[in-house]
């Protein structure tokens, strides 16, 4: 029943490939709702213990994503707890089920109280770093990115930007340009950063 309803969810909203964006040097922006990318993989910026949000109806990215994927999700994270490498893999990959897409690469982001220091913005661009070394791992072609720590974790919205953007554009340099990343935005003031971000030289 569960996934009958989710399946008219997701009709209703729509679904949109993500290759059918526009890409310059193997990058795109989305403004809208991640849940209705098809793609490889999308990244969920979760909480440290990956088991998804604890706050019914809370209007996080983690609980946008697993509400909009169904419980299935939730249980595979669990599972993923018994496994004996569970600590040493910085990204938790689970399926997408009723999400258009394939994959959901689960990551923590650092969370902010005060001023933001050099550890933190490391801990940023490693969220990146780690994900895109697991999709060129598992083979993906498109990742879809969230903006990992802002929001709720209070980094701030213009360096995360930048530690973004700096960070998949060196990826890419460095490892070839094998993998569509699109950076997926949902308030005005992330698209006119990354709008802004994206146009700047490398």
């Amino acid at each position: 029943m569960q996934d009958e309803l989710l399946t008219i969810e997701k009709e209703e909203k729509g679904i949109i490939d993500v290759n059918e964006l526009k890409f310059k040097n193997n990058i795109a922006l989305f403004q809208g709702d991640i849940t209705t990318l098809k793609a490889d993989a999308i990244v969920n910026a979760g909480n440290d213990e990956f088991l998804g949000c604890f706050v019914p109806c809370h209007d996080c990215i983690d609980n946008v994503i697993m509400s909009a994927s169904g419980f299935q999700m939730r249980d595979e994270l669990r599972e993923l707890k018994n496994k004996r490498d569970y600590n040493l893999q910085p990204v938790k990959v689970t399926r997408g089920y009723n999400l258009p897409c394939k994959y959901v690469l689960h990551v923590a982001g650092p969370q902010i109280c005060g001023v933001v220091k050099k550890n933190d913005e490391e801990a940023l661009a490693k969220c990146y770093i780690n994900s895109l070394n697991k999709a060129k791992e598992l083979k993906l072609k498109t990742l879809v990115f969230c903006c990992i720590s802002t929001g709720l974790y209070s980094f701030p919205n213009a360096l995360a930007c930048k530690i973004a953007v700096k960070s998949v554009r060196n990826w890419l340099n460095e490892n070839g340009n094998e993998i569509k990343v699109v950076f997926n935005v949902f308030k005005d003031i992330d698209k006119e950063l990354y709008d802004k971000e994206l146009r700047r030289e490398n």
